[in-house]
């Protein structure tokens, strides 16, 4: 893994309600300084993020549904079309869970569908062609079995990355739910590993079991620490 590499996998992430506009600048000058993939916030910062990122590279994301997945499609939908329309072209949104703890497959898959189609819309009017949608399942909530029901109907449902965590549940992201689901998927549905990783040696763990990216408020913390090992 080379620091170009491992810089390109961070989802750099601060979604907490204490946020204030000087620590999303601090945030946005982390990403800039080290190529991140992303920087996440909630949609209040979007139209921040979008000016101080615009043309670097960097992405732009925000969520839906956010944190419990327990409004409605039309509310979800709504958020996410407002976030690609207000800059983001990266959309997180949380599943219904009690609906797949239920074993709701239809309905899941329709919250689902109607977020990822509104986005693709969104992005069409925005001109934003390359717009994704990333679907959080929240596995410290669900059984293995569980897991694996909730990563095929995402995949189904034509999103672009099934997501571990919101990072507000009791446990975040477990290499075990990682491999899990990559094996469930195969290489069709990417995978971002999120919620209480904050080292390098965290990052190494989800990549080997099958992360293709990394949510994160400890992007810079991890980089630090990469180049400290010369």
């Amino acid at each position: 893994m080379d620091r170009k590499y491992l810089a390109g996998l961070i989802d750099q992430t601060l979604l907490k309600p204490e946020a204030t506009r000087d620590d999303i600048m601090r945030l946005c000058e982390g990403a800039l300084k080290y190529g991140f993939a992303s920087v996440f916030t909630n949609s209040h910062f979007v139209p921040l993020v979008a000016k101080e990122l615009d043309g670097s590279g960097v992405r732009v994301g925000t969520v839906a549904g956010f944190p419990l997945g327990a409004t409605t499609t039309a509310i979800k939908s709504f958020e996410a079309f407002m976030g690609v329309m207000s800059g983001a072209n990266e959309i997180d949104m949380v599943m219904n869970i009690g609906l797949l703890k239920e074993g709701e497959e239809a309905a899941v898959m329709a919250d689902i569908v109607m977020v990822v189609e509104t986005v693709r819309s969104a992005a069409r009017v925005a001109e934003r062609s390359d717009a994704l949608v990333k679907v959080i399942i929240e596995t410290c909530y669900l059984s293995d079995e569980e897991k694996v029901f909730a990563a095929k109907i995402v995949e189904r449902a034509g999103a672009d990355f099934v997501k571990t965590s919101t990072s507000f549940g009791p446990k975040g992201a477990d290499s075990n739910d990682i491999s899990l689901i990559r094996d469930a998927v195969g290489r069709g549905l990417k995978i971002k590993a999120s919620g209480g990783i904050r080292s390098l040696s965290q990052v190494r763990e989800m990549v080997a079991a099958g992360a293709d990216r990394i949510g994160t408020s400890f992007g810079v913390s991890i980089m630090e620490e990469f180049d400290a090992e010369g």
